[in-house]
């Protein structure tokens, strides 16, 4: 086997990207997000044994070169991520913002990888914030 090609369990299989328009469509109409300064994370359930990634990138990212760059990048954090496995069996939508076109391969690397942690960290109940602590809301007054 060549050292240069990935090994089997790294490989990112046709399989587990999301491909169809509905697909992308159902994730952000039905699932949740997490937001980060570079790019937004969809994601919801699916029926599949595994979890499946999908990444979009609007022209105000850039030129065509410059978003598949980004869509390249992407796919590589997420392939060669160790934690990949311990996913849930979710579709992962990630939607690149433009302040990732000018951001350096650490930094999207490091944002990435915090958003699919919080996914996985949601899966198991741990959540996102401290216990025992609530969102604090503006209530309207009956004035």
């Amino acid at each position: 086997m060549d050292s240069a090609s990935p090994l089997p369990d790294e490989r990112l299989r046709r399989e587990h990207k999301v491909r169809r328009r509905p697909d992308y469509q159902r994730c952000y109409r039905q699932g949740r997000r997490r937001h980060g300064p570079l790019a937004t994370l969809h994601y919801v359930p699916n029926s599949l044994s595994h979890p499946r990634l999908g990444i979009t990138a609007s022209r105000k990212v850039g030129k065509a070169v410059v978003r598949q760059l980004l869509k390249r990048r992407v796919r590589e954090i997420y392939r060669r991520w160790p934690g990949r496995s311990e996913l849930p069996n979710a579709d992962l939508v990630v939607h690149l913002k433009p302040a990732a076109a000018g951001a350096e391969f650490s930094t999207l690397r490091g944002e990435l990888l915090r958003l699919f942690s919080e996914v996985d960290r949601r899966r198991r109940g741990e959540g996102s914030r401290p216990a025992g602590r609530t969102r604090n809301r503006r209530r309207r007054s009956a004035e």
